[in-house]
Order: structure tokens, then sequence, then C-alpha cells
């Protein structure tokens, strides 16, 4: 597999959004849109594996992420991600299928419900819905706060906490992973790779739980729309997703045993294979019909 090509997609306020492309669009494209205060590079096993399999692939920065450029306004609210998202989909061209986890997929389904329908050919939600836990959203927003100022003093540190956060995930010997999702800054110390104002935005994210509106313009969505949910997620209980899958008129859940909220890095095995499946699943259908 060749390394990815570099990309920047312009919003239409200003911001310049940084991507990798993976493949070509053989059997068509896919937008990967990761999690809050992650970066694209948490996608990069998934892409390459779908660019293999014949998708062309791009793997985005949300706003405030990675080396994508920082709101000067604090604009971090749920309708802005999706407004970006729905422009890169425009920009790649045709219809592509969407892939993001947490604040990604919730901002995809917004765009898909609000802004821009008909936007995705499909969408893999990773272990977001709507209606989440509020006791689970509060927790990953405390990690998201802790160390934003003072940062850590070398990557071990960092590793320290991410382990303490995540007991159940064996713990890596090797920190470039890590490294990529940090930034050293002139003090010498390494701070996470997003503003600190992204948590602010992610925060009013909550109150779709209560947006009655949004929730009933769900159950009119016709694409074929997955979610992927990590058995010991701390932010979907198995009620709140099958209740959500219950009211897609085309939905699919699959629960992955062994992964809490961050199912792709706990179990990029079994999550490779269920998107995977999907994907395929999808793409058999669409060459049928056709043919």
């Amino acid at each position: 597999m060749n390394e990815p090509s570099r990309a920047i997609f312009r919003t239409t306020d200003g911001l310049d959004l940084a991507a990798d492309m993976y493949g070509r669009p053989t059997r068509g494209s896919v937008l990967m849109a990761h999690g809050g205060g992650q970066t694209r590079h948490a996608w990069a096993k998934t892409a390459a594996a779908l660019a293999d399999r014949g998708w062309e692939v791009v793997t985005l920065d949300l706003r405030g992420h990675g080396e994508s450029g920082w709101s000067p306004t604090g604009d971090y609210r749920i309708q802005r991600f999706s407004e970006d998202l729905a422009e890169v989909a425009r920009a790649m061209g045709g219809r592509p299928a969407l892939i993001g986890a947490s604040l990604g997929g919730l901002a995809g389904l917004y765009a898909e419900a609000e802004i821009a329908p008909g936007g995705f050919s499909s969408i893999t939600l990773v272990d977001i819905v709507p209606n989440m836990d509020p006791d689970g959203a509060a927790k990953v927003m405390e990690f998201m706060n802790a160390h934003v100022a003072q940062g850590f003093g070398n990557l071990e540190e960092a590793a320290d906490v991410i382990a303490a956060y995540l007991p159940h995930r064996p713990r890596p010997a090797d920190h470039s992973g890590l490294a990529k999702n940090l930034q050293q800054g002139g003090d010498g110390r390494f701070r996470w790779h997003w503003d600190p104002g992204v948590v602010a935005g992610m925060q009013s994210c909550r109150s779709l739980r209560d947006a009655d509106a949004f929730q009933a313009r769900l159950t009119g969505l016709t694409l074929p729309v997955h979610l992927i949910r990590g058995r010991l997620s701390e932010l979907v209980s198995r009620e709140a997703a099958e209740t959500f899958v219950a009211q897609l008129p085309n939905g699919k859940f699959t629960d992955v045993a062994g992964a809490s909220h961050m199912v792709a890095g706990d179990r990029n095995d079994a999550f490779l294979s269920a998107a995977v499946g999907f994907l395929e699943r999808l793409d058999r259908q669409t060459r049928a019909y056709d043919g």
C-alpha cells in the first residue's frame, strides 16, 4: 500500500481542513471523521485496509484538531462540524460513505438529517447515538479537560494518563502513535493536538438528546446506517443503541466485545471486520441492482 497523499479542504468560513487520501474509487469513496480530541491518524489502519479493497478513502482532521485550522471565533458547534462534513463530501464528488466516531459520527448524522440530506451513501456510526449517556459524556469531557493547560513533560506521562483512563487496553511499548495526537510547545511540554475551545463546543452536542425535531427526522433517514458499539461503552448503553437502530428504516447494529468507547483503538480487528463487511454488502447490492 502506497503512502497517502495530502489534501486540504477550505470551508466556507475560511478554515483549512487537513486530510489524507488513500486509494482509488474503484468501489466508491469513504469519508472518515474522527472523535473529539483525536486526529485523522486514528483511522490509518482502517483507511489503508479499505483502500486495499478498492475504495478511495479521505481521513479528515476536524476543525480545531490535528493540522486543521482553529476557529478564530471558537465556532465548534455540532452544526458547524456538520457543515464541514457536508462541504467535504460535496468536494469529494458523488455520495461518499461516512464512517464517523463519536463527534465525527454525530456531526455526520446531523449533516444528513438537517444540513445536506442525501450527501452520504451510508453512515457508519462508531459508538455514538443522539441519546448518549450523560454520565459517560461527562467522563469523556473530564478526560479531555485534564492536562489541557499544563500538558505533559514527556510522552510517558501522557501514556500514564491514557492507561489510567483505559485500563482494559494493553499498554503499547511504542509511543509513535501517541505522538501524532500531541504537539510539543515552546516550553518543551507536550499538549493534545487540538484547540482547548473544542470542549465547550462538544458539550453543546449533548443538547441533541432533547432535540425532538432532530429525533423525528431520524425516522425519515432511508440510507443504510450501521451503528458499531463497544460493549464496554460508557457513552452508549445497549438499550440506547437498540432503540436508536429500531427507529431507522435501514439500520444495522454491531456490538463489539472487549471494546469501550474507543472501539477502533480497542478492537481494530473486530471493528474493521464490521465496517468492511457492511460496505462490501452494500457494494454487492449496488452492483447486483446496476447489473
